[in-house]
């Protein structure tokens, strides 16, 4: 009996309404616009460089971080499970010359068959969103070459990150829809790096996406990690 797909339908047609203002600065993903340059900045750092690297973004949505390492100089593949974000994806890059393979499948079956063919597999701001976030990190685990770099970016389960990144940004500011996220499914980063390090990676770094409310501004910072969180991790040459 086959098992059923990670997903979370609810979580699709979410993503689906919101579609057609992927790509507006001002619009529902505007956090996500203001912190694509942080995100992209750290992959980059511990990719050893994006440039011609063959790369994975595996949620991409409606491609923001797939165009930015498109641009960055990498060979990119997007894939997703909304076809409605996908097909704003594709126009973009259409639009903006860029070749990118976006693709709609669940990571679980694109590793199937997809074993150890990327550099670089990124997974950001997705994991929340699937019922079984081991399973993603482990795909990713597998689809990275041996010696290739995976990078994760999440939510803390944290009454901070519940405040800022749901009531604040969700309620108060209106960055995001209302019902955006839902708190329960926020992961710890010792959590993530435990499922990361049982499907054999390394946990190489992390850092917190932090923001500060006199410049309006995003910045990187390892102080803490209490509400959205990057972590860089690496695959060894010699797999386990």
């Amino acid at each position: 009996m086959s098992q059923p797909m990670n997903v979370d339908p609810a979580e699709i047609e979410k993503f689906n309404a919101m579609a057609s203002r992927w790509w507006d600065p001002e619009g529902d993903f505007k956090p996500l616009h203001k912190i694509n340059p942080l995100r992209v900045q750290f992959i980059d750092q511990h990719a050893g460089g994006l440039a011609g690297k063959k790369v994975l973004d595996v949620g991409c949505g409606g491609g923001l971080l797939t165009e930015a390492m498109a641009r960055a100089g990498a060979e990119v593949t997007g894939i997703d499970m909304s076809p409605d974000a996908l097909s704003v994806a594709r126009l973009h890059a259409l639009e903006s010359e860029l070749s990118i393979d976006y693709q709609q499948i669940t990571a679980e079956a694109f590793a199937a068959e997809h074993a150890q063919q990327f550099d670089v597999v990124t997974c950001l701001e997705m994991l929340e969103h699937v019922p079984n976030p081991a399973a993603v990190i482990a795909a990713c685990a597998s689809l990275v070459k041996p010696g290739g770099r995976v990078v994760f970016s999440t939510l803390n389960r944290t009454l901070k990150a519940k405040l800022f990144g749901v009531y604040i940004a969700e309620y108060v500011l209106q960055w995001l829809p209302k019902g955006t996220h839902d708190a329960s499914k926020f992961i710890r980063p010792s959590e993530l790096i435990r499922s990361a390090e049982s499907a054999g990676l390394q946990a190489k770094a992390t850092t917190g996406i932090h923001y500060n409310p006199l410049t309006s501004g995003f910045f990187l910072s390892d102080r803490n990690l209490d509400v959205n969180y990057l972590v860089a991790c690496e695959m060894p040459a010699e797999r386990s």
